[in-house]
């Protein structure tokens, strides 16, 4: 159905809506579109898209999303919580675009309840950990390398032809779009500095868009090491355009670096990391070396403190043993502090024979 349709019909399905809603999306990323098209076509139309719109409830709602949830649980890999709060989300939004359009005046899938999502928790891959999935196969949802597993991946791909990218996105936190995306005109090697202005995304092939939000846009200082593996790029070719190119200079496609990845993680027996997990051990290790959740925050282009804060609770255990002892030596200092003003004074007999003591401040 296209964009025609009257506001004033009431037999508008949700299906038909969802369609045209999609379509008149105007400000959404590429990526954006495919996954809400693909929760539309695979979840919302067969539970809702029959429905007329007018005649939306939040109880109609509420129960196809109930069915959604027991049915996603017989599956052998059931719907996270986020895919179906993503799900009503989308749903939701739509269904404001219907307001907006006079076709229903109320919005029931803000009612709607579903389980509690929660944002995953990078967490380092400490010897416990690494022992568990050796045996088990088990392993955390976001997991992060130490600074030691990090060494050991760049020093086993050094003479790999995407070495530097690796370097790159393990060292300064970049998502994978981005890395790809650099261009020579995006690197300063006198101000040891980079610009992220773009993304590259696989649409069609690939396309370049902008990064994922307006904080993404950000300049990234550089280390000494990384400025002279990227001055040695540079030399070695000239005339190209992209940082990180294959022999006909053109950018590398973002889904073979991961799979790379993914293959080079296996050969250097090192627990298994996502290609974007390179992102969270970035931030990790920076935190590690002592940096503020401020400098984090910009390093990774996220818009708000709280999100970094809330995604890297969970730091490496040497900063944790860090912050553990500078606590106990507080304490300890303040305990030593106080004893050295106090002295036990015995004050004479009294009449019960025994002598009766007393803690005075020293000098009292």
């Amino acid at each position: 159905m296209g964009d025609d349709v009257d506001p004033g019909r009431a037999l508008v399905t949700v299906g038909q809506w969802l369609d045209v809603w999609l379509a008149t999306r105007m400000a959404l990323r590429p990526s954006t579109r495919r996954l809400y098209r693909q929760l539309i076509r695979d979840y919302l139309q067969p539970r809702v898209g029959g429905l007329a719109l007018s005649e939306l409830r939040v109880g109609k709602v509420q129960a196809a999303f109930t069915a959604l949830v027991r049915a996603s649980a017989t599956r052998s890999r059931p719907l996270s919580a986020t895919t179906l709060q993503r799900i009503r989300e989308v749903l939701r939004a739509a269904l404001n675009g219907a307001i907006r359009r006079g076709l229903i005046t109320h919005n029931p899938a803000r009612w709607v309840e579903l389980p509690p999502a929660r944002r995953p928790r990078a967490v380092v891959w400490t010897q416990a950990r690494v022992e568990l999935w050796r045996r088990t196969g088990e392993r955390p949802p976001v997991a992060v390398w130490t600074a030691e597993q990090a060494a050991v991946f760049l020093e086993h791909v050094r003479d790999h032809r995407l070495y530097a990218l690796f370097h790159v996105a393990a060292l300064l936190g970049l998502r994978r779009g981005e890395a790809v995306g650099l261009r020579w005109c995006d690197v300063d090697v006198g101000t040891r500095t980079l610009s992220v202005v773009r993304q590259l995304v696989e649409r069609d092939g690939r396309g370049v868009c902008l990064p994922k939000t307006d904080a993404s846009c950000r300049m990234v200082a550089l280390d000494r090491g990384t400025t002279a593996l990227l001055r040695g790029l540079a030399r070695r070719d000239p005339a190209g355009d992209w940082v990180f190119s294959h022999d006909r200079g053109l950018p590398w496609s973002p889904s073979y670096v991961s799979r790379t990845f993914r293959t080079l993680v296996e050969e250097a027996g090192l627990p298994p990391i996502r290609f974007h997990d390179l992102r969270h051990g970035a931030a990790t290790l920076s935190l590690a070396a002592g940096n503020e959740l401020r400098v984090v925050q910009a390093l990774l282009g996220h818009s708000s403190i709280v999100l970094t804060a809330d995604t890297y609770t969970s730091v490496l255990p040497s900063l944790a043993q860090k912050a553990a002892d500078a606590t106990a030596a507080l304490v300890r200092r303040a305990g030593c502090h106080r004893g050295a003003k106090i002295r036990h004074v015995v004050l004479p007999r009294q009449r019960s024979g025994s002598p009766r003591a007393r803690l005075v401040p020293a000098g009292g």
